[in-house]
């Protein structure tokens, strides 16, 4: 079972950037989809990027512009760029993804465990 294990959250001011990672573990596995969530306390989980295999990202208007998601296939890992960064965006970042395994020929999803970021205004 692939695992994600996240990192880069943190607290910075209002307009700084931030990266966040998002390493994929396990053997023989292909990505299908990569996104990441986030989540606010009392909220739903939103979705601020995604990835499919072949198609290119899509964000939602709150952070279009701002976040960017990419992945190195070489390195398992998927990041988050986040640019210009608002006290909005504070939130728990989830990262996601739709795996295929290809030794048991089956496909399944998988969330990381959260990495907590901060923007003070």
């Amino acid at each position: 079972q692939v695992q994600l294990v996240e990192s880069g959250g943190g607290l910075v001011h209002t307009g700084q950037s931030l990266i966040l990672s998002c390493a994929a573990l396990g053997r023989l596995f292909s990505f299908n989809a990569t996104a990441w969530y986030r989540q606010v306390p009392g909220k739903e989980r939103e979705l601020v990027a995604s990835l499919i295999s072949g198609a290119t990202p899509t964000y939602p208007d709150s952070v279009a512009g701002r976040f960017f998601i990419s992945r190195d296939n070489a390195k398992n890992t998927v990041y988050l760029q986040m640019y210009d960064l608002k006290p909005e965006d504070s939130a728990v970042y989830y990262c996601y993804a739709h795996v295929s395994d290809l030794l048991r020929r089956n496909y399944y999803d998988v969330w990381g465990q959260g990495t907590l970021v901060t923007v003070s205004s």
